[in-house]
């Protein structure tokens, strides 16, 4: 990968340093956090709240060069928070029958507590996974954070980075969804739409240009699958009218503005899209992933979108580079 590839993380870094967020980090004695602490610090990307047990935090930093002065330590199982924090679960999932006692049990884990620092607006997002199943880290979010008003699922983007598209260094497209729903219905689809829509206006400042793909372009053949995308078009443009959206479209109509006059005229998404809704996980996932290894692109992901806050997830292979990565953009998504 070049270095050119990584502009768009630089400039990801850039913002969050000038929003001066705080993150909490809930594994916090993991090495790899301890040392992506020490960079966010250090490259002042992120003000840094690590969980676990202070003792253990302490000799891994003093072990790994952080000043453990620069970084908030707060263990969990023993903080003064949990009263308040238990309260607020209880109230959260009463309705399902949780104890006041199982609440209290529940808060002293990293992940839920993590959670509830975001939701009581004590930090601006939490980024956990490097020890934790990305089903651990999604069920604390989902349960304490929520989702986003007018949307209806989790979804997982990925930020695609193309050395050179048509004579444009550094083209950037966001894939959805590519990680986490592996057949969405019509109105999850649309909610993944908007979803995705938001992370690209949020991490580039472009404007998003929605296209909903399929193997049918403006009614080009006739199937249930064509159906799904088009009921999902007119739901997001219902949720979103102020949104450049368009379907369905093949993809070679949806970026390529010679195909595009010729399948799509009048389009004013088609050829020019920037945010590919693909209709189910298999594509989403086969296509980030083609597009990845046969174009040499730097996929950026994924992203976890339409909760209410940032809560975001990493793949139990994390170098500690990745965790400052996911954070920088954790720190935008708010």
């Amino acid at each position: 990968m070049s270095d050119e590839s990584f502009n768009i993380l630089d400039s990801i870094k850039e913002k969050a340093r000038a929003r001066n967020r705080k993150v909490v980090l809930p594994e916090g004695t993991e090495p790899r956090v301890i040392d992506a602490a020490k960079i966010l610090v250090e490259e002042k990307i992120a003000l840094v709240v690590l969980l676990g047990d202070k003792d253990k935090i302490a000799e891994l930093a003093k072990d790994q060069g952080l000043d453990i002065d620069s970084v908030e330590v707060i263990d969990p199982a023993k903080s003064d928070l949990i009263p308040e924090f238990a309260e607020a679960y209880f109230e959260k999932r009463k309705h399902k029958g949780i104890t006041e006692a199982q609440a209290e049990e529940t808060v002293k884990n990293e992940l839920f507590f993590g959670a509830l620092m975001v939701d009581s607006d004590m930090v601006d997002g939490c980024v956990a996974g490097s020890i934790n199943t990305t089903g651990d880290v999604m069920r604390a979010a989902i349960q304490v954070i929520g989702l986003a008003p007018g949307i209806n699922t989790v979804s997982g983007a990925f930020m695609m980075t193309l050395p050179q598209y048509r004579n444009e260094n550094n083209k950037i497209f966001m894939y959805a969804d590519g990680a986490v729903v592996p057949n969405p219905n019509s109105e999850q689809l649309a909610s993944i739409a908007v979803s995705t829509a938001e992370t690209m206006q949020k991490l580039t400042g472009q404007e998003p240009k929605v296209a909903m793909l399929s193997f049918s372009t403006k009614g080009s053949a006739k199937h249930d699958d064509v159906d799904k995308v088009l009921q999902a078009l007119a739901m997001a443009q219902k949720e979103r009218p102020d949104l450049q959206i368009d379907g369905e479209l093949q993809v070679d109509a949806a970026i390529v503005p010679e195909i595009a006059k010729k399948k799509a005229p009048g389009s004013k998404v088609a050829g020019d899209a920037n945010v590919l809704i693909f209709p189910d996980l298999d594509a989403g996932n086969i296509g980030y992933k083609l597009t990845q290894r046969l174009a040499g692109a730097t996929a950026t992901g994924p992203i976890v979108q339409g909760l209410r806050l940032p809560m975001n997830d990493l793949s139990r292979g994390c170098s500690a580079q990745d965790i400052v990565d996911v954070t920088a953009i954790a720190m935008l998504m708010k």
